[in-house]
């Protein structure tokens, strides 16, 4: 009778186990030193060797040359151990026997010596699934059986197991095998069976079992029932329903041209060949991920799991995209695959997402545009022909209205619309930011608020012509005041000969102090004034005009910032309201 490859080539000895090296160190070591312990748990994910090292174990100790770490294989323990009917030897699916009826049998069992053997080994198999109350009775056996059992605890998810079996055991969690070393065992498999299968084959081969040696091989059996003694990387493809290089470079084709036709083509391809759309998605988001790690760590990497000539495709594919790119790519192609769980509408879902892809690909980061608001003394580029831009801009009251860009006035008289930012800007002409740059090349240095209202007055201008209250406020913001320039806002300030007079609300006469105010009329006039402060009451009606003028003042101080005139050329829109930010908690 035949015997599928998985079975026919199992490990017989710590020596054959593919990886899981600290694993089989730690029990040759426990061996030798006759440190045999009486419970174990083996945790990791499926097909990576736990119920093999586990029966590997039962051998050492069993054999009649033991314990030892090398059974020689021939004495009637170790064949009747590899054979599965080994009567000290006692495997239980766990799946089937979760009760606790069948636990309470279990511990009946244990107080019976072996019948031929040294130890009697019980190897449970998926052991999370037994129940807590099952669990409960085997705790003190566990925790102190007869000095001639082991326990063997098996599973996939070892944080299902009680903490208080786990703390009664050792722990060895098996990780996942390596692509290259899953590569290498089934090559040596395929010599023994005079199989040919070149390099591609047995990446795809590796590729199906993401980790796993069994599933692995249970592929590759597949694969050699389909194909014969020579296998053909295109027909194991198709045998596993996986996808070609070719199917999944052609999305990055589509948007490295930005073609979405090309894309809602490809799902029409897919559909027709009778292709899983989900499985699809899936893998083209493991697509994303090779092509994300081989633009960071390059083509010799190991978290790749390709052949070398597969790495070497990705690198050159990923060289047209840059990390951001490819970062979003994967980030949406994740959500894809998540969205095509629950759809029923796979086909629709599949092609608003690729079209998605070629969206985001036109897409300009607002970390782009931000810096290309602070972006000074940069020139775009102008092609042959194209007329500079003056810096005016003009704003009609409709413009503003509808939250939209003005228009730019450009030498010689005529008026072209203002470019504004898009999603897909045409290759041949220069982007909105480049257009922006040029524009604040030819515009005049912009100078702060406080530059501006502490500019030296005319000698001949008398001192009554300063505004007081403007410039004293600008002063005080140059100054670091803000809230004397605050509590300024609401006083009443009169000049008369050499004297400044200050009536302010009696909230507010913390912040203002004589000498503050005095460096603050310093810095804008030479003559010198007496600071007279005054307290007053103020009137509801009169809080409330104040309150509306601070606000009305707010709102002109922000609008005349630099940066806040230039994002609103670039942006457009509408400021519908201006908060004072040290107000608001």
């Amino acid at each position: 009778m035949y015997q599928v490859i998985a079975r026919k080539y199992r490990p017989q000895t710590f020596a054959d186990v593919v990886s899981q090296e600290h694993v089989k160190t730690t029990l040759e070591n426990a061996i030798a030193q006759q440190r045999i312990a009486h419970g174990y748990i083996f945790s990791g994910q499926r097909g990576t060797g736990k119920t093999t090292i586990a029966r590997i174990l039962a051998r050492c100790v069993n054999c009649v040359q033991g314990p030892t770490a090398t059974p020689d294989g021939t004495c009637a323990s170790c064949i009747e151990i590899a054979q599965g009917n080994a009567p000290d030897v006692i495997e239980i699916d766990a799946a089937s026997n979760r009760g606790i009826n069948e636990m309470r049998e279990l511990r009946e069992n244990v107080r019976y010596r072996p019948v031929r053997d040294r130890y009697k080994v019980f190897i449970i198999d998926e052991a999370h699934q037994i129940t807590s109350e099952a669990f409960n009775a085997l705790l003190k056996t566990i925790e102190e059986p007869p000095s001639w059992v082991i326990f063997i605890l098996c599973t996939t998810e070892a944080h299902k197991i009680p903490a208080t079996i786990a703390s009664r055991c050792q722990h060895f969690s098996f990780r996942s095998v390596d692509f290259d070393e899953v590569v290498t065992r089934m090559e040596w498999i395929c010599r023994q069976e005079g199989i040919e299968a070149d390099a591609e084959v047995l990446s795809v081969l590796a590729q199906a079992g993401e980790g796993s040696i069994r599933d692995s091989l249970s592929a590759l059996d597949q694969a050699i029932a389909c194909c014969g003694i020579k296998l053909d990387a295109k027909e194991v493809r198709a045998l596993l329903g996986a996808f070609s290089m070719e199917a999944l470079e052609a999305v990055t084709q589509a948007l490295a041209s930005s073609d979405s036709r090309r894309m809602l083509t490809l799902v029409d391809e897919l559909e027709r060949n009778g292709h899983n759309l989900q499985h699809f998605s899936r893998e083209l988001a493991r697509y994303f991920r090779n092509l994300l790690v081989s633009r960071i760590a390059g083509s010799d990497t190991r978290l790749i799991a390709a052949s070398a000539n597969e790495r070497a495709r990705f690198v050159e594919m990923s060289a047209s995209f840059s990390e951001e790119d490819l970062t979003r790519y994967l980030q949406l192609s994740l959500d894809l695959f998540k969205d095509l769980q629950f759809s029923l509408q796979p086909r629709f879902h599949l092609e608003i997402g690729l079209v998605k892809l070629v969206q985001a690909g036109r897409l300009t980061s607002i970390e782009e545009a931000l810096a290309g608001l602070k972006a000074d003394g940069e020139t775009g580029r102008r092609g042959d022909g194209e007329t500079k831009a003056d810096a005016r801009m003009e704003h009609g009251p409709s413009a503003a209205t509808r939250g939209r860009p003005g228009e730019a006035r450009v030498s010689g008289g005529d008026t072209a619309p203002r470019p504004t930012t898009s999603q897909n800007p045409s290759p041949s002409r220069p982007s909105p930011f480049e257009l922006d740059r040029a524009k604040k090349a030819t515009r005049p240095e912009p100078q702060s608020i406080g530059a501006t209202a502490l500019a030296p007055e005319p000698a001949a201008a008398p001192a009554g012509a300063i505004e007081w209250r403007e410039k004293l406020h600008a002063a005080l913001m140059e100054l670091e005041m803000p809230f004397t320039a605050d509590a300024l806002e609401h006083s009443r300030v009169t000049e008369a000969g050499n004297v400044l007079e200050f009536v302010t609300p009696k909230e507010f006469m913390l912040a203002m102090r004589a000498e503050d105010i005095s460096k603050a009329v310093q810095r804008i006039s030479s003559q010198p004034f007496k600071i007279k402060v005054a307290a007053r009451e103020v009137a509801p009606a009169e809080t409330g005009a104040v309150a509306d003028r601070k606000k009305d003042d707010a709102s002109q101080r922000a609008l005349a910032n630099p940066e806040v005139q230039r994002f609103r050329e670039v942006f457009g829109g509408e400021v519908r309201a201006v908060r004072d930010l040290k107000k608001v908690e």
